[in-house]
């Protein structure tokens, strides 16, 4: 029983327009879920991600409007990778992020690969990884729908990294708990610090990667925009994601119980850093109530929320994404 990879990796926005725009416009990517937070309806949750809304290539944001800043520092989802196709669509990029005016590092290795790191407008820190034909979980397939040519366009979820004051707990969860296995190390990018520590799942590369940074001079971060809340890892299907249940509650976690989400079920708890796991199932998926050719096209919701549909309507704000198409 082994997890498969990064499953979705889901972030606050104080401004879901801006995002949308950021999104799609600036990266690309398909605005695959248009739905509302499940356990806070008046508030948006979008999902993007490739072109059939594959698991393990969503981001998805949490909208909450005036939220304030985030203040970075340990206990944290520091920052999230994004797969393209090689290491000249990183040149592509570079050259795109300085037209468009979008805030940018140059080109670095990473675990032995060739990387652009850069923020969205709240200041969420993305990297962009070239996939170069590496073996390992496959990625998936660019979204053909916007200005970005598709040979450059984004796959999925690369690596995420952990930033933590003491490693040592959080190796032990995902090594112990979750299965997880060591690859290697890379030195800090950040300054005189210990390497940079890898662990991957299932079938391994960078699909399937943890980064586990040590950054004990760093108070706690306090989430705001551009935070990331969790992570989510995939379960291949509803069997074993029953298993895992028992297996959390068997290793005396503290955890949500096991979650209905229609799109996939999901369980969360936090490791003993305080960041926020998810295990979450690659089945049922988000086209149940939508076609792929028609995803992200309407306010979609689950059939538990359906019968309030007038009154979930009527208390979220509208949004303008149609005169920005």
């Amino acid at each position: 029983m082994n997890l498969t990879g990064l499953h979705h990796v889901s972030i606050l926005t104080g401004k879901a327009e801006k995002n949308y725009l950021f999104y799609t416009k600036i990266l690309g990517m398909r605005l695959i879920k248009k739905t509302v937070n499940q356990d806070n309806t008046e508030s948006y949750h979008l999902f993007y991600g490739d072109a059939k809304g594959n698991p393990g290539t969503e981001l998805t944001f949490f909208d909450i409007p005036h939220l304030g800043r985030t203040h970075k520092g340990a206990s944290s989802i520091s920052s999230t990778s994004l797969r393209v196709p090689s290491t000249d669509s990183l040149h592509y990029w570079a050259k795109r992020f300085e037209k468009l005016g979008v805030h940018y590092e140059g080109i670095k290795k990473r675990a032995g690969r060739d990387t652009l790191a850069f923020e969205d407008f709240e200041g969420t820190k993305l990297i962009l990884v070239a996939d170069n034909n590496e073996k390992g979980v496959a990625p998936g397939e660019a979204w053909d729908g916007s200005d970005v040519p598709k040979e450059h366009g984004i796959l999925g979820l690369g690596a995420v990294t952990l930033t933590v004051a003491d490693a040592k707990p959080t190796v032990r969860v995902l090594k112990e708990l979750l299965g997880f296995y060591y690859v290697g190390s890379y030195p800090s990018l950040d300054g005189d610090y210990p390497d940079v520590e890898v662990y991957a799942t299932g079938e391994g590369g960078v699909g399937a990667e943890v980064h586990v940074a040590t950054r004990s001079d760093l108070p706690r971060e306090r989430l705001g925009r551009g935070g990331v809340h969790h992570v989510a890892f995939r379960v291949p299907n509803e069997e074993e994601y029953n298993e895992w249940a028992k297996r959390i509650n068997q290793a005396g976690f503290v955890n949500s119980g096991k979650v209905d989400r229609f799109y996939f079920r999901a369980l969360y708890f936090r490791e003993p850093n305080n960041i926020l796991f998810e295990l979450s199932t690659d089945t049922p998926g988000f086209a149940q109530d939508e076609s792929v050719e028609t995803l992200g096209e309407r306010l979609s919701l689950p059939p538990f929320l359906e019968p309030k549909r007038e009154e979930i309507e009527l208390r979220l704000r509208p949004l303008e994404f149609e005169e920005s198409k």
